[in-house]
């Protein structure tokens, strides 16, 4: 049962209380781990010099090449006999970061989970479908236990396998569903195909969405496609998984648990603070881990703290919706681009569907982007695809500064991914 409603709302001073009670003890966990034992004493710091929330800049940033460094074992801080789990990264290449769990830390995750989907509105008595994938990625069974924990009937769908997906929705009456949002709009093609309206056909009613970055302007377009309230999720596997982040019904910020996370942003070049309301890179410290205590993680999410308070009440800080990674940004004639910035302007043509292709390719010394796009309908009118085709290079080329080629694709051209869709293909080969 999910008790901990309280902790939503606590004040600005109960929440900073909290968190360094929290932060002593955690890193007094962490002397646990040979890791952060060997750099605490290369720069001569004990726990006790630890005293304030300020104190938290004394300590060194972990990142994903320490727990790889590590691997697997080497950060965990408890006995191997008290880990009952362990999740890794979805990495096809090169060594994983793992991350271990008690069963106390399984718990408080599935109350962070819970913590989100009660703020939502979802309550007993809705059916709650997961069409993530189960296993290391931590999307399945994060989103499983939060759904039980608040009482939920859960429907553990998993990845792909779309008709069946649809069956499960219509059959059971599913209302409310966790999709990545490439695959959310899938699930509207299918339905189309098989003649369900999912506004008359279904139940319905709320959607989660994350795991890959997504504009606004797609989320609108979820929600007009499938006729539901679509909330934005973050996580990550070093955090646990999802539950570190969710959107309130405001739909204003993704409010981040502060009992469990201190929360900093980052320059990723000079790693200093950047001021309240700038851009920067995400870095995260754990507050209630006993297996895996991360100190100061540099996520590479870029994102900033939105400023003021939300109406819901709600005092814990909100982050913006994530710009993309650190390391996925794109970096074309000397201009930093994200792919986010693209399916901005994509999303905001009603005759575009929602699949599209950044390739980026080289001829001598001069880096060319093509943007292949999918048309929401068939158009046999040259003329018209021709102006369409204009006005996008132009609306792109006044947000990312550079020229890029485009084509306009029937539905159904670009590849579909059971996973997280494929955005980006970088083919330029390095010049001599």
């Amino acid at each position: 049962m999910y008790l901990h409603k309280e902790l939503e709302t606590l004040t600005r001073t109960q929440i900073e209380n909290l968190q360094l009670e929290r932060l002593k003890k955690t890193v007094r966990q962490c002397m646990n781990s040979p890791f952060y034992k060997k750099r605490f004493d290369d720069l001569h710091l004990k726990p006790e010099d630890i005293r304030s929330l300020d104190d938290l800049y004394k300590i060194p940033f972990t990142t994903k090449q320490d727990l790889r460094d590590n691997y697997p074992f080497g950060l965990s801080t408890v006995p191997m006999e008290k880990v009952v789990r362990l999740h890794s990264s979805s990495g096809t290449t090169g060594t994983p970061t793992v991350i271990l769990h008690t069963q106390r830390d399984l718990d408080e995750w599935a109350n962070a989970v819970a913590r989100c989907l009660y703020m939502v509105g979802l309550r007993a008595g809705d059916i709650f479908q997961n069409s993530s994938g189960y296993g290391m990625f931590t999307g399945g069974l994060g989103f499983q236990y939060g759904a039980e924990r608040l009482g939920m009937l859960t429907v553990p769908a998993a990845a792909g396998n779309t008709k069946r997906q649809i069956k499960f929705i219509t059959d059971f009456g599913t209302t409310a569903l966790h999709a990545i949002p490439s695959y959310a709009g899938r699930l509207y093609e299918v339905m189309a195909e098989m003649g369900i309206d999912p506004r008359r056909d279904t139940k319905l009613k709320t959607l989660i969405i994350g795991a890959e970055p997504h504009s606004e302007e797609q989320r609108k377009r979820i929600e007009d496609m499938l006729g539901v309230k679509a909330y934005n999720s973050f996580g990550m596997s070093e955090m646990c998984g999802p539950g570190v982040a969710f959107e309130c019904t405001e739909q204003n910020g993704l409010h981040i648990w502060e009992d469990y996370y201190i929360v900093e942003i980052v320059d990723p070049e000079t790693l200093e603070p950047v001021p309240e309301g700038e851009i920067g890179e995400l870095v995260l410290t754990t507050l209630s881990r006993e297996a895996m205590p991360l100190l100061r993680y540099r996520t590479r999410d870029l994102t900033r703290i939105l400023p003021g308070e939300c109406p819901c009440r709600r005092h814990h800080k909100r982050l913006d919706r994530m710009k993309g990674r650190s390391d996925d940004m794109m970096i074309l004639k000397g201009v930093n681009i994200f792919p986010i910035q693209i399916e901005n302007i994509l999303m905001q043509f009603e005759e575009l569907g929602n699949d599209y292709l950044i390739t980026l390719t080289n001829e001598e010394a001069n880096d060319l982007m093509t943007v292949e796009v999918e048309l929401k309908e068939f158009v046999d009118d040259y003329p018209r695809l021709q102006t369409l085709t204009k006005e996008i290079v132009r609306r792109l080329k006044d947000e990312i500064l550079i020229t890029p080629v485009v084509k306009l694709l029937p539905k159904g051209v670009i590849p579909k991914q059971e996973g997280k869709a494929v955005r980006v293909k970088d083919l330029r080969k390095t010049l001599i």
